[in-house]
């Protein structure tokens, strides 16, 4: 996957001149995680470049840019660290095209590694999602394979809107299958790790359909879609499997057919239960389907708590908290 987003970001950079990439560490580095290894070196540092440690300056510098006429994609080197910047995505660039009846906008991509399974403790595993997804103005992307992660991240610079664009960072080698003591299994393994070369988009607001069954509808996204589908085929379980890929704008009418279609819903995030994501999801589904489900909507989650270091493996919703989650609705 790390291949995956230097590459939208290379064709993006060829494609148009006024996209500039910016952050700690991103220019002669490459980032902590190699996202940007390369790009300084053929675009140079006027287009690549390394800023202070100051994430509210990064992400105001980006608003400016963008106001005038150019496309920056900010990284913020961990999601944990994105708070500093809310008021200025929040305040500026989520209203910018609203409160200037759309004389200046913010086309801006924030790029930021999010979500636990690395043992980073509280301050290096977040997942922030749900914040953004309250703020009219900002979309919201997460990809779940370095397929997706290329063409929706191409999309996301050429949106003319301010985009949150979050990398599950467990899966950036790698499919995961929630079992932590097992071997890393390499992308190369497997068919979503195929990445066409050169350009092509995947449209937001677009779900994407993992495996198909009867049985119960089963929504996540990041990381938490290769949990849930390695736990159905472990189990047997014939799910539909929707890996949302973008959460604002949201693909509900893919979530309607599929919860008609099968008459149980089970949510899986990594963050906290309260107002996560999955709160919005079960009311939605509640609101739209209601009529159609057999069972009460279910969710399995992160835990109310700061994300625990030494217990990282107790809040991270694995393979054993889903399965009961799946075997409780199965029986409803």
């Amino acid at each position: 996957m790390i291949e995956a987003i230097n590459e939208a970001l290379d064709v993006s950079m060829q494609r148009d001149e006024d996209v500039v990439v910016m952050g700690e560490d991103v220019g002669y580095f490459g980032g902590v995680f190699r996202c940007t290894a390369g790009l300084q070196e053929k675009y140079g540092k006027t287009r690549v470049f390394d800023t202070p440690i100051n994430e509210c300056g990064i992400i105001a510098v980006a608003v400016g840019m963008g106001a005038y006429g150019l496309r920056p994609v900010p990284e913020i080197q961990f999601a944990d660290y994105i708070y500093p910047g809310l008021d200025q995505l929040i305040s500026e660039a989520a209203r910018l095209r609203y409160r200037s009846a759309a004389e200046y906008i913010a086309p801006m991509t924030v790029r930021s590694p999010f979500g636990g399974g690395i043992f980073g403790g509280q301050t290096h595993s977040q997942s922030p999602e749900a914040i953004f997804t309250h703020v009219s103005g900002l979309k919201t992307v997460i990809p779940a394979t370095p397929y997706d992660a290329k063409g929706l991240l191409i999309s996301c610079i050429e949106d003319n809107d301010p985009v949150i664009f979050f990398e599950p960072k467990r899966i950036y080698n790698g499919p995961f299958s929630g079992y932590y003591d097992k071997p890393v299994q390499p992308w190369k393994k497997f068919d979503a790790s195929v990445v066409p070369e050169g350009y092509y988009k995947i449209p937001l607001g677009k779900a994407r359909q993992v495996t198909e069954g009867e049985q119960l509808t089963i929504l996540a996204y990041g990381t938490m879609v290769h949990v849930v589908e390695a736990v159905c085929k472990e189990k047997g379980v014939e799910a539909d499997i929707l890996d949302l890929r973008t959460l604002v704008p949201l693909d509900i009418e893919a979530i309607e057919a599929s919860v008609e279609r099968t008459g149980r819903c089970l949510i899986v995030h990594e963050a906290t239960r309260t107002s996560g994501f999955g709160a919005e999801l079960s009311a939605l589904v509640t609101e739209r389907c209601f009529y159609h489900l057999e069972a009460p909507v279910e969710r399995v989650t992160g835990f109310d708590t700061p994300y625990p270091h030494s217990l990282e493996w107790a809040y991270f919703p694995g393979p054993v908290r889903i399965g009961e989650a799946i075997d409780k609705i199965l029986k409803d």
